[in-house]
């Protein structure tokens, strides 16, 4: 893939300190340093190595990486050590993919209370899977799938939503056989979004009885008890969007598929087109007009505004693993679950293919790069260091 012309960093390097100057007041401490590790990732000031091709002898200075997980350059390793590690988890079946989206009155309280509401989003969402599919009239069967949270709409605006990869079908209760599903969808979806609207609106009110929501500016009258209790009711009024897709094929497919969604962050550099100093223009899909390619033109101040409004709170777990995935299940049921598909039993391997893929290659021969000497932030403030004086050539 070719370099981006336009980069996130390129717009903090830019525009970050007068962001700051007008709006620090209102970052959170994460922000801000997602916004020094972007403006620093793959520059001096985080230092470097000196690679050398084990072929050809080959060198050159490769400057370190920021690694933050919201980083548009740092995902790629990331997500190919992620899907490596998955692949002897997948099943030798179908999988369907299914997303939970939070209805728009929601976003401005989930904007406020990010750590409350995401986790209430992943756990309400699973509960629904895990119920509606053990229910005999649709399933009856216990089922285990991987989520992955969203927060952003294309247009970069807040939109929470969870992505939810299923393997077609479960475990029967009594773990006798494996049971398939009888909708071309999986689980109606219907039925799914009505579970999901109790489950989510139980927790934020167990969430408003501890004390546990904020209520700051606008939202301030939400404290009352009251006034809370109606704007419950006004959730339950309308209809909650549960999108379900049909089933997309099996494991080689389902490798593909989730490289989409895990490591993705609000925007990828490839989707900038254009920065001249003090307005970005990106690329967009209008899913709301036939998924029509657009692009949108933003301040800088506005896109950096809309950029920071998905990092994550400190710590929080954006990819989870629930039923016979779930990491107390999984070594004892996911065995079973292939047994019941007929599937061969899993040989453990220890081919560093995945490792290999994720090297640098020598722009030259293609031989291996090898680290032959880091480099410290103050060693490259002195300049560009000579390479020869890293070999011996006595």
């Amino acid at each position: 893939m070719s370099r981006p012309a336009v980069e996130v960093a390129d717009i903090l390097r830019a525009q970050g300190r007068r962001f700051l100057q007008r709006h620090r007041h209102r970052l959170r401490f994460q922000q801000l340093k997602v916004m020094r590790a972007i403006a620093s990732c793959r520059t001096a000031a985080l230092g470097g190595h000196v690679d050398v091709c084990s072929q050809c002898g080959y060198s050159a200075i490769s400057y370190n990486s920021c690694r933050n997980r919201h980083c548009p350059k740092c995902q790629v390793q990331a997500r190919q050590r992620w899907l490596a590690a998955r692949e002897q988890e997948l099943l030798a079946t179908r999988y369907f993919h299914v997303v939970f989206t939070l209805p728009q009155p929601l976003r401005l309280l989930t904007a406020h209370n990010p750590a409350v509401l995401y986790d209430l989003l992943f756990t309400s969402s699973a509960a629904t899977l895990l119920e509606v599919a053990a229910d005999p009239r649709h399933l009856g069967a216990q089922i285990g799938f991987c989520s992955v949270l969203h927060t952003w709409g294309q247009n970069l605006l807040h939109h929470p939503h969870v992505h939810c990869v299923i393997p077609a079908g479960g475990l029967a209760p009594d773990h006798s056989r494996w049971i398939h599903p009888r909708y071309p969808f999986f689980l109606p979806v219907k039925v799914l979004s009505r579970v999901f609207r109790g489950k989510f609106i139980a927790g934020l009110r167990r969430a408003f009885r501890r004390g546990e929501l904020r209520f700051p500016g606008e939202l301030s009258s939400l404290a009352a008890p009251e006034r809370f209790a109606a704007f419950l009711r006004t959730l339950f009024r309308q209809d909650w969007v549960v999108y379900a897709k049909p089933a997309f094929g099996g494991p080689a497919q389902v490798l593909r598929y989730l490289g989409r969604y895990t490591h993705r962050v609000a925007i990828s550099n490839h989707r900038l087109l254009a920065f001249d100093g003090t307005q970005v223009t990106f690329r967009w899909k209008d899913y709301a007009h036939g998924s029509k390619q657009r692009k949108m033109t933003l301040s800088a101040e506005e896109f950096l505004r809309r950029f920071l409004l998905h990092v994550l709170p400190r710590g929080f777990v954006r990819i989870r693993h629930f039923g016979f995935l779930a990491n107390r299940h999984r070594a004892r049921l996911l065995p079973l679950c292939r047994q019941r598909l007929a599937m061969a039993p899993l040989v453990r391997s220890s081919d560093t293919a995945p490792t290999d893929r994720m090297a640098w290659h020598c722009p030259r021969c293609h031989g291996a790069m090898t680290v032959l000497h880091r480099l410290t932030a103050a060693e490259l403030r002195l300049g560009p260091p000579d390479l020869c004086t890293f070999f011996d050539t006595s």
